[in-house]
């Protein structure tokens, strides 16, 4: 299995005593927005910050789906880690972690889930994506007018700003990392939830940390999270909505921290 993912390593700041922890991000994010978590987390383990497919500075596919997202990681926690790794997935990236946790329970530690359960959702970023697609980047060389543009269709600044952090301005010519057209195409795969081969388990240390304001993990989804991942543990971060790993830091840090703590091998 080869590696397809670009990705960032951040090596621990003394000899590394803990086994490496992999982060994986969500739809439309990037690695590099784990900069600060994986920095306070290499301490003692390496921490290796991916771009998942589609995304950031890794490769395009036409293929968008969780088995080959959870390839991706397997193949990183294969050729980066010794084949052992913690593996911590936010939303999409959470979704792909968990099915790397179901496929290849071998490679894992322990998961750590942030706010995304094993369900399929209503939720969509086509909206987000069809005005990314609508902005003319001819003639764009700077990030506030392709704010201004994307203002008059998204309204809400913060996510115009966490949208615009995709949009690449170097060579003095406008692009936007992820494939667009792929995403839109496979939005119904990526808020579902795959069927997977025989009733897998994960057994291994689990922690699932949601946003206590925000509603991607409810109470109805705990009865399949469970039977999934039999060791799980429950984090809610008070005050924080779906990206709480950017609302709340300092409080998703101690959890992450302490689950990892607690699960030293």
């Amino acid at each position: 299995m080869s590696v397809s993912l670009t990705f960032n390593r951040v090596e621990a700041e003394a000899t590394p005593s803990e086994t490496p922890l992999v982060l994986a991000h969500g739809l439309l994010g990037q690695g590099r927005n784990f900069g600060s978590l994986a920095k306070k987390l290499s301490t003692n383990r390496t921490v290796i910050s991916v771009d998942m497919r589609n995304h950031g500075d890794s490769p395009w596919y036409d293929r968008m789906d969780y088995r080959a997202m959870a390839d991706d990681l397997s193949s990183v926690i294969e050729a980066e880690c010794g084949g052992r790794a913690h593996l911590l997935g936010h939303s999409m990236g959470g979704k792909a972690a968990m099915v790397a946790a179901l496929t290849r329970p071998d490679l894992l530690a322990s998961l750590i889930v942030a706010d995304i359960a094993p369900v399929s959702y209503d939720h969509s970023y086509v909206k987000q994506i069809e005005a990314m697609r609508s902005i003319g980047l001819e003639g764009i060389t700077r990030r506030q007018q392709a704010d201004d543009i994307l203002s008059a269709k998204i309204p809400q600044k913060p996510m115009r700003a966490f949208l615009l952090q995709n949009l690449s301005l170097s060579d003095g010519k406008a692009r936007w990392k992820p494939n667009l057209d792929v995403l839109a195409e496979t939005m119904g795969t990526i808020t579902g939830w795959p069927a997977l081969r025989g009733e897998s388990v994960f057994e291994g240390p689990t922690l699932f940390v949601r946003g206590a304001d925000s509603d991607y993990v409810l109470e109805d989804h705990k009865e399949q999270i469970s039977w999934l991942f039999p060791a799980v543990e429950h984090v809610s971060i008070t005050g924080a909505g779906h990206w709480l790993h950017a609302e709340r830091p300092g409080p998703f840090f101690e959890a992450v921290r302490d689950f990892l703590t607690s699960t030293r091998e």
